[in-house]
Formats: C-alpha cells, sequence, structure tokens
C-alpha cells in the first residue's frame, strides 16, 4: 500500500522510517512545505531500506499522493508562548484545513491517520474539515499510552509485554483512563497471574505504574526535547492493520456516536481496523471508578471541540 506522511519532522520521519524497514508500506511518500528538509529524511531513510525491506521512500508534493490509500498527518504549528491551548486549535485548524483540501484533490477517498498534537481535538477537526466517514479519519489516540501500560505492567511481572492485554482509553492527555478492571495476563486476571507468580500488583504498584504511562511523555520531553519513536512505530502498527486488512484491535481515536453520556466526541476505545478503517468499536469492562474516570475524560474533550469555530 502506498502512504502519504504529511510532516518531515521528528514524528513524521519516524513513522516513516518505522514504515520503511518493516515492509509495511509498498511506498512512502513524504511531503513537507520545507522541501529541503522533506528530501533529506526521505534519502537518510531510503539507505536504511536496502537492510530491511523493498519500501520506496522518496519526498514530494500534492500530486504525488495519487494512488495512496492512507495519508499520515503529523503536520500542525508549535505551541507559542502564552498562547492557549485553544488558540493553539485554532491556528492548526487553518493549517489542516489547507492540508485535507491539498490532500483530497488527489485522493477522494484516503484513511487520515492523525499523528498531530492535541491529537483527539484534531482528529475531530479532521474528519469535520474532510467529510469523511469517522471510520476513515483514525487518530493514534492512546495507542503508545496501551503499549507504555503493557509494558510497565510486563516490567513489574517480568514477562513479554505481548502477553499482556490492558487498555488505556479516553483522551491522549491527562484524563487518560488505566483499565484495570479487565487487564489480563494471556487469559488470566491480572491481579490474579500477579500473586501466582509472587509479584502481587498492590497499590503503591499501580499507582507508580498510573504515574509513569501518564506522564510518561513529560519525562522524555525533559530528557531529550521531544517523543517520536514510539508513536512513529505506533502508528505503522496502525498502517498494518489497514493494509492487511488484520482486524486488529487497537486503542485508536476516532469521533464516536455515543460514548460515556456524550454524542460526537473523539476519543479513544478499543477497536477493530482493517482495509476500510475502523469497522467496530468496543468498550472494555470497567469499575465504577473507571466509568466516572471516562466520563470525565469525554467532557474534558467535548468542551475543547465546542469551541471550535469549524
Amino acid at each position: 500500500m502506498k502512504v502519504g506522511i504529511i510532516g518531515a519532522g521528528m514524528v513524521g520521519s519516524s513513522v516513516g522510517f518505522a514504515l520503511a524497514i518493516t515492509g509495511y508500506a509498498s511506498e512512502v511518500v513524504i511531503i513537507d512545505r520545507n522541501e529541503v528538509l522533506a528530501i533529506a529524511q526521505a534519502e537518510d531513510i531510503a539507505h536504511a531500506v536496502p537492510f530491511m525491506s523493498a519500501t520506496r521512500v522518496r519526498a514530494g508534493g500534492y500530486a504525488d499522493l495519487a494512488g495512496a490509500g492512507i495519508v499520515i498527518l503529523a503536520a500542525g504549528a508549535s505551541q507559542k508562548p502564552g498562547e492557549t491551548r485553544l488558540e493553539l486549535l485554532g491556528r492548526n485548524t487553518e493549517v489542516f484545513r489547507q492540508i485535507v483540501g491539498q490532500v483530497l484533490a488527489v485522493v477522494s477517498s484516503p484513511i487520515f491517520l492523525v499523528a498531530s498534537n492535541p491529537v483527539d481535538a484534531m482528529t475531530f477537526i479532521t474528519q469535520r474539515l474532510s467529510g469523511l466517514p469517522p471510520q476513515r479519519v483514525i487518530g493514534s489516540g492512546t495507542v503508545l499510552d496501551t503499549a507504555r501500560f503493557r509494558s510497565l505492567i510486563a516490567r513489574h511481572l517480568n514477562i513479554s509485554p505481548q502477553s499482556i492485554h490492558a487498555d488505556v482509553i479516553g483522551e491522549h492527555g491527562d484524563s487518560e483512563v488505566l483499565v484495570w478492571e479487565s487487564a489480563r495476563a494471556s487469559s488470566v486476571d491480572l491481579a490474579s497471574f500477579a500473586e501466582q507468580i509472587g509479584s502481587p500488583l498492590t497499590e503503591a504498584v499501580r499507582a507508580d505504574i498510573d504515574d509513569n504511562v501518564r506522564n510518561a511523555a513529560y519525562k522524555i520531553i525533559e530528557g531529550k526535547g521531544a517523543t517520536y519513536y514510539g508513536i512513529g512505530a505506533g502508528i505503522a502498527r496502525i498502517v498494518r492493520a489497514i493494509a492487511r486488512d488484520e482486524g486488529a484491535v487497537l486503542t485508536v481515536s476516532l469521533v464516536t456516536d455515543h460514548v460515556a453520556g456524550f454524542e460526537q466526541v473523539a476519543l479513544s476505545l478499543p477497536r477493530v481496523i482493517g482495509a476500510d478503517g475502523v469497522v467496530a468499536d468496543m468498550l472494555p469492562d470497567l469499575s465504577q471508578n473507571e466509568h466516572e474516570a471516562l466520563k470525565h475524560s469525554a467532557d474534558v474533550l467535548k468542551r475543547i471541540t465546542d469551541a471550535l469555530q469549524l
């Protein structure tokens, strides 16, 4: 499958690199208003390809998106000193208005994957600007938060993260919800598994995992300025699910009709992803506290998007 990436910064280039070395895309086209940067990133990634795959990687313009099945949006303005989140969203709305229009002039019905932050609001904006069915406008959402959650649980239990089934839902941000109630290690209740192997999930352990999931981005940004490898791999995983029509269940953001008492709000839930985008949604088993936390998260996001001028 041919994939376009709009934005050649650290996130966009990390996505391109992940797609190239895994071979999930047959062709990757990188577009940026800074053409020199797009060319440099594409060439650098292309030079890694002979070691790993046969993916074709090149820089280009919007006309080069012809035939693309997926377009990844990793562009957007950075927040200025003193600028509110809503003001930033207003500026990025105009950036996306131009980008989405130029993409749709070439590709009539792509699947958009939104990586730009704040990703839930930008997913909502992209869906509204494009007019595409919601299932074809997918935000990376909490796919990375879920990976962090599973990784930290696995580290505590000293088992593979692939054996952990646990999700983070809601906002990709401060109000996200770590779902402990339905978490499993293989098919075993997580708390029971932890007890059986002598590594109980005490309140202190859970609090530490919660803190490290919820604040991971802040800690990484403090150390190196930005996060990009994790989300690069996460976006590549979503591309694989679409390109191979896998029916994979991933926690991604989508404009959702009804959730937690709210209508038309973009947030993350476990969703089945295939060739046509999202084909089904599901709600994991939640404790009462988790239900309330999801309601709060939906409220936070709904208030943000209701304030937008689209």
